[in-house]
Order: structure tokens, then sequence, then C-alpha cells
């Protein structure tokens, strides 16, 4: 009697109780193509077999989906081959750090280097340091990367990495390392590209992850002479093959402007690359079909999913080259991971006000709320947004955790949330169900 009263009383609360989040009518397409390429696929380093085998993989399921024009456009570009990485304090206090090198990194002399290390509590002092005074010497470069919605902070931060490098160079330094460009608190370094400066020889250029980095920071207080073994064995390959993998979804009218929306298809190295960025390829694929289940779109939508963004843009630059000849009315992209859509911006003409307003409506039930500043549209519609004067939407994710997660171990399949990846697409289908059904004119202004 017991037994049944409390299996009543449990079945009357399971009954009552709130149904777990799912996501929603979307049938689970993003989240399977996220986790398809991450799991079948895994790693996409641009110009490796890797990257040729997520290429093949896209190829096939854009086709099980029904799209149009499906094909492939190889490009070459120079690759980042990654080799043995390895670095530790020697003096004044022994200290093993976490480190991986940097895309466009060239390898140490065999057998490594051991050698005094300067540190730079920020870009701006190494900037001020004598012409010359690093020479023979690594420099360690700080900052203070912080998390925020809108990943903001990754712009001057991100700039430490890809520029300070060959600031030191520069100034004579035969290697450098940085605190990640990254907001976690965990042992784990972000990789992603350096540059160097015409004119100046590349070096031998690693991050350290926020502990080691700290620790670095505390070391350099003491005011004792310090000093690195590192080996770094990874190197540029020019001439590696990559590619685009292109897709249409046909409107009813081809003669009018196409909308292109993008992700990339390359990954780095270290993780899966599930938020950055097979969820953004997820995310406009499943958009693109929702958005067309009211019937078929006026104009069509062309998929990019680009190859060798990673390493410098490679894939947006060759498709705006092989397209230049076709018309385009607006880009957007999808590119800060799988959280939930928050912000909309707009660069749009005097003469499309009005689909400004549509969109922002449409979205306001969301909790979508609408900004006032520049959309940057994304690396991969940059160089065709340039060419052809586009109008841009963002659609601008949380990224609170994203720069917890983005060129590291940790970016997985387990950091996606379905359910807000969910959200992302019901927001971009939202959108392009609004702008691909626009007969007018859709101006990108000057």
């Amino acid at each position: 009697m017991i037994r049944h009263t409390i299996a009543s009383a449990l079945a009357i609360v399971l009954a009552s109780a709130p149904a777990a989040a799912t996501p929603a009518d979307g049938q689970g397409l993003a989240w399977d193509i996220v986790a398809g390429l991450t799991t079948e696929v895994g790693q996409r380093l641009a110009g490796t077999d890797r990257e040729a085998a997520a290429r093949e993989w896209a190829a096939a399921r854009l086709k099980a989906l029904g799209l149009a024009n499906v094909r492939i456009e190889p490009f070459t570009m120079r690759a980042f081959i990654r080799g043995e990485e390895s670095g530790r304090l020697t003096a004044p206090v022994p200290q093993r750090l976490a480190i991986t090198a940097l895309g466009n990194s060239v390898p140490t002399p065999a057998g490594g280097l051991e050698v005094e290390m300067v540190y730079f509590a920020n870009f701006d002092a190494l900037k001020a340091a004598p012409a010359g005074s690093l020479k023979g010497k690594v420099a360690f470069i700080d900052h203070a990367m912080r998390a925020n919605q809108d990943g903001s902070g990754y712009g001057p931060y991100g700039n430490v990495r890809r520029q300070a490098p060959s600031m030191a160079a520069s100034k004579g330094a035969i290697g450098a390392v940085l605190r990640s460009a990254g907001t976690d608190p965990h042992r784990n370094p972000h990789t992603g590209a350096t540059n160097f400066a015409a004119g100046v020889a590349p070096i031998p250029s690693g991050a350290v992850s926020n502990l080691d980095a700290d620790l670095v920071a505390r070391t350099a207080a003491l005011g004792k002479p310090m000093r690195i073994s590192l080996t770094l064995t990874g190197h540029p390959q020019d001439n590696a093959p990559s590619g685009n993998v292109i897709a249409d979804l046909p409107g009813r009218d081809p003669s009018l402007p196409l909308i292109v929306i993008a992700c990339h298809l390359d990954s780095w190295d270290l993780g899966t690359g599930a938020i950055d960025d097979a969820a953004g390829c997820g995310i406009i694929t499943a958009a693109a079909l929702a958005a067309q289940r009211e019937g078929k779109l006026l104009r069509t939508v062309r998929l990019l999913w680009a190859g060798s963004e990673e390493l410098g843009g490679f894939g947006g630059a060759a498709y705006a080259k092989a397209h230049a000849a076709e018309a385009h009315a607006l880009a957007m992209e999808s590119d800060t991971g799988a959280d939930r859509v928050w912000r909309v911006k707009f660069r749009l003409g005097a003469s499309s006000a009005g689909l400004a307003n549509r969109i922002s409506a449409a979205l306001d039930p969301m909790g979508i709320v609408r900004s006032k500043d520049e959309p940057e549209g994304g690396t991969d519609v940059g160089a065709i947004i340039a060419a052809q004067k586009l109008a841009v939407i963002d659609l601008d994710q949380d990224a609170t955790r994203y720069f917890d997660l983005h060129h590291t171990p940790d970016d997985m399949l387990d950091k996606v949330d379905p359910v807000q990846l969910q959200q992302n697409v019901d927001a971009w289908a939202k959108v392009l169900r609004i702008v691909a059904n626009e007969p007018g004119e859709i101006s990108g202004g000057s």
C-alpha cells in the first residue's frame, strides 16, 4: 500500500514538472552537424589532410540535405604544421610552462633555446623598449584580457598575439612568449595566428596559459633575471591545399542579388573546433533550411563554409575573388560560438530602414536587442562586403565564456549547449525569412 502511494505521488510530480529544455523546431540539424563534423572528422587545421577530409564531409552532407550547386572551390595558402612544444623557466626558479606555438611561428634551433627572458607588462611597454635591447633574448609580453558579453576584449588583446612577436623580433628578440588571448582560469594555452611585418624575420613564438602567465609575472616581480628553455618545432608550409565549400538554396527570382551566409570549416588543432566554428556551420545551414519551410524564398541564399579562416582569412578572400562578377545584396556570418544571440546590428542604407525595423520587431520577442553599433560582418565575408559595399547584419552571440574555450583543448562538443544553439538557428531563420523575401533593393549604404 505504501509502495503504491509513493509511486502514485511520484507519477503526479513527474507529470506536473516542466519538461526538460530541448531544441525547438529545428529537428536538431545544427546539433547533428556540429556533432558529426567534430566526431567524424575532428580537428581541421587549415592546409592539412584533416581540413581536406572536412571539405569532403561537408560537401556530402550539404548534398544529402538537398542544397543545390554544392561544390568545393580549391585554393592554396600558407599553412602551419604543428610540432614539438615545450617551455620551462630555468631561473630564478625552475618551472615547467603550459605552452603552445602560434600559427606562422618558425621553429627554434635544433636543441631549442636556453636564454634570458625579459618581461613586459603590456604591449605598450614592449613598443617602448629601445632598438636592439632584446638581442639574443626572449620577450615575454603580458596583458589583461577579461571576459565580457560582447567579446570586445579580443580586439586589443588579440592584437597582442597578432603583433607582439613581430615587434619583439624587430628589437632583436630571438623568441617571443605571451599570455594567451583568453579569459579562462585553466592551465590551457590558447593558440592562434601571429603575423610578422614586412622586413621582419619571423621568430619562434608561443603562448602560455593564464596561470603560467600569472606565475611569470610574479617571478618577474622578484627582480631577479629570468631564463627560459624553449622548444617549438612547428613551422609554416607554403602552397598548402585548402578550399571553400559552397552550396545554394535557389530563390524564386535568380535575377535578384543573392544573400551570402558564412561560417568557417577549418579549426585549430588543440580541440575539435566545436564552438570555433563547427557551431557556426550548423547554425547557418539549419537556419537556411528552416527559413524556407513556409515556402521557397524569393532570393537565393548561398552558404559559404570557408576554408583557412584561422590562418588569415584565405577562404573569404578566395570567395570574393572567385565570385566578384555575381551580384550580392547582403552578408552575414556566424563565428562566435554557440551561446544565445542577444543583440542585432545593421549596416543598411536609408532606403532599407524599413527592413531593419521589421527584423528588429521579429527578434524582439526573443529578447534580442537592437544596437546602434556598426556590424563587423566577419572574416569570411569581409572581402566580399568591401568589394561590393554590401549590407551587413550581425547577430551577436553572448561571448561571456567564448574566450574561455577559443583556440584551446577545451573546444569540444560538450561545450555546446543544444538549447542555446537552437536559439541561434531560430533567430537566424527569422532574419533570413525576411531578407531573402525582400523584393526591393537591399542597400548597404555608402
